[in-house]
């Protein structure tokens, strides 16, 4: 239902202003990806808001199986996007739960339901939100890389990210994607999944590490900030008991990638 949902989504022309959805793992352990979703839109004539009171989404409290934590947590960004913008997330992950999961958790208020939908109507994952509002269309100026990409699970089946994310990529001309084995599978972090079940979460976590590092990629790219740390933390670690000083897998947001890919200058 959520594919087709998301296949005859009316698409807006583009806009002069934006909200920006920061995510949580963005704001406390990647903000480079952050700001460089601000770089990536104002550079296309697009003014960008960030609200210093949003907080997180509620979707680790979802999927944990709470949600009356998690209507509490949603519940507060719902009067915060007044003006009748779009808003962009940086997360595959955080946009399904807002555009998906809020209109159902507030099903039961009529009130807050009329403001989930309005909102949830209004969410972009910022890699569709290039592709079919903006219609980004930058050239590539770095020279010949090579690159996996890797979307999370909610982005994949939620929101497409993995269609907007490679369209994207391909379209840099000195840029080669390489696919991993499997690429559909989960990178084992899936939020409190991996800090409850930390053995499962390690085992899925490796096979995926191993998967990219065969493809012979010099750089895994991903629009979800949760795989990116889980992945290159994992290969970070194993680096470590190898004794190796350099990352033998290093990661990116494609927000990051895209804006240096893109920038006069750069040249990976």
């Amino acid at each position: 239902m959520e594919t087709q949902q998301r296949r005859q989504r009316r698409y807006p022309a583009k806009p002069d202003n934006v909200y920006l959805f920061a995510t949580c793992l963005i704001d406390q352990f990647t903000p480079q990806a952050g700001l460089d979703t601000v770089r990536l839109l104002e550079r296309e004539g697009i003014k960008v808001h960030f609200l210093e009171q949003q907080t997180c989404c509620g979707q680790p409290a979802h999927s944990s199986g709470y949600p009356d934590e998690a209507r509490a947590v949603a519940a507060q960004q719902l009067d915060l996007f007044t003006e009748p913008w779009p808003v962009v997330i940086p997360s595959g992950s955080c946009g399904g739960m807002i555009r998906l999961h809020y209109p159902h958790l507030f099903a039961d208020d009529p009130v807050l339901l009329a403001k989930a939908v309005d909102l949830s109507e209004r969410v972009y994952e910022l890699t569709e939100f290039l592709v079919h509002v903006v219609g980004f269309k930058q050239p590539d100026r770095g020279t010949p890389y090579t690159i996996a990409l890797h979307t999370s699970c909610h982005a994949r089946r939620e929101m497409g990210a993995h269609e907007t994310s490679a369209a994207l990529l391909g379209a840099l001309h000195n840029v080669a994607v390489v696919e991993q084995a499997r690429i559909e599978e989960c990178c084992g972090f899936g939020g409190t999944f991996s800090m409850r079940y930390p053995d499962i979460s390690e085992a899925i976590v490796t096979d995926k590490v191993v998967a990219i590092r065969d493809t012979g990629a010099q750089q895994l790219v991903s629009a979800d900030c949760g795989c990116l740390l889980n992945i290159t933390g994992r290969a970070a670690k194993q680096d470590e008991i190898a004794g190796l000083s350099t990352p033998t897998l290093p990661g990116e947001h494609i927000a990051s990638f895209l804006w240096r890919r893109t920038t006069q200058g750069e040249s990976a």
